[in-house]
């Protein structure tokens, strides 16, 4: 099933070369912003927030109106008909009726391509549940851009929760293709990276080891990328307290790495990077999140610049009867969809990525 807009909803459908012209936008309206101040005159966004956020929501606002365009949306289901029983495909199929470009959120993994199936503007994926977080990785591949002065011969440490973690998912999907990369994923078994990207990485032919111990990985990366343990992923609170301290960057670990290190998070951060880090020169969370801006100001224009750039939506076949197996997976909450799977023995589910043996 193909979608009449540019819908940005996993990176790795846009290509490498897309992927670095939005990088190379966003570093020119960073050292010129003035010049892009009305490239959105009359222009209408709608951000629909399923889900709490300060960063992704208030940094794609802030893009829009830094570009010249109004906003309109929600930040809370809540105060909107999705809490008197609204589906996914009513609200978004209303509110893109209103605007030019939507920005989701969501819960449930899958459901900006669930929602663009039949939304009458492009949407661009701001979160969906565990599963990705495009602009994210945009803003991460600005600050290694900016940062390091380059996107290859890297050796990245991923850290935390690497299982619920959208955007350790999307920057191991798209840096993949990169040449040099190596990432290194510390974690517990408990919270490991899912399968489905090792995979990905393997068929790149993309270098990763594992390693538990955050001290030992230190000294070997250039970048260290933490994640918090996201509570709201766990379904009991008592397996959350269990891991939730499985790590911590402080600054006795910090002293183990290189000079030339830089430190990313995608923020909001519980306990795993105390505040004393802040003052470290190599510490670069709150830069990254800045960075968030110009990205998603170059992402803005892109896709309305070029709003008819058709990306298949569904490319597989449809398996009636067959119920996906992850319980986060949007088809499990919206029923009307169609179950779309790539493969054949192994099936794999077209809107979170999961696999299921058939």
């Amino acid at each position: 099933m193909d979608s009449r807009f540019t819908n940005v909803i996993d990176l790795n459908d846009m290509g490498t070369d897309w992927w670095l012209s939005v990088v190379r936008l966003a570093s020119e309206i960073y050292d010129d912003p003035a010049r892009y101040a009305k490239a959105c005159e009359g222009k209408i966004m709608a951000t629909l927030f399923y889900e709490p956020s300060t960063r992704t929501q208030m940094s794609f606002q802030t893009a829009m109106l830094r570009l010249g365009g109004t906003i309109i949306g929600f930040d809370n289901p809540a105060t909107s008909s999705v809490a008197k029983g609204e589906n996914l495909k009513d609200t978004t199929k209303i509110v893109s009726s209103y605007a030019d470009i939507m920005v989701m959120r969501h819960p449930s993994d899958g459901a900006a391509k669930a929602a663009a199936l039949t939304a009458d503007c492009p949407i661009i994926n701001a979160g969906d549940g565990g599963h990705l977080h495009p602009s994210q990785t945009l803003t991460d591949m600005l600050t290694l851009y900016r940062e390091k002065g380059r996107l290859t011969d890297l050796t990245i440490g991923l850290c935390g929760d690497l299982k619920n973690g959208r955007t350790v998912h999307s920057m191991c999907k798209a840096l993949a293709g990169f040449e040099g990369i190596k990432f290194v994923f510390i974690s517990t078994p408990q919270l490991g990276m899912p399968q489905y990207i090792k995979d990905i990485l393997m068929a790149h032919g993309c270098a990763f080891s594992e390693e538990p111990s955050l001290e030992a990985a230190m000294p070997s990366l250039d970048v260290l990328y933490m994640t918090r343990v996201q509570k709201e992923r766990f379904a009991s609170e008592e397996e959350y307290n269990r891991l939730k301290g499985a790590y911590c960057l402080d600054r006795s670990k910090m002293l183990m790495g290189r000079k030339d290190l830089i430190v990313m998070h995608p923020l909001p951060r519980v306990d795993e990077i105390p505040m004393d880090v802040d003052d470290d020169p190599r510490a670069m969370y709150f830069k990254q999140a800045h960075y968030g801006v110009y990205v998603r100001m170059a992402l803005i224009l892109t896709v309305l610049r070029d709003p008819n750039h058709s990306i298949p939506l569904l490319t597989g076949k449809i398996v009636n009867g067959v119920e996906c197996s992850n319980p986060n997976c949007i088809t499990r909450k919206e029923r009307y969809l169609p179950r779309s799977y790539r493969g054949t023995d192994l099936l794999e589910c077209e809107y979170c990525d999961e696999r299921i043996l058939f």
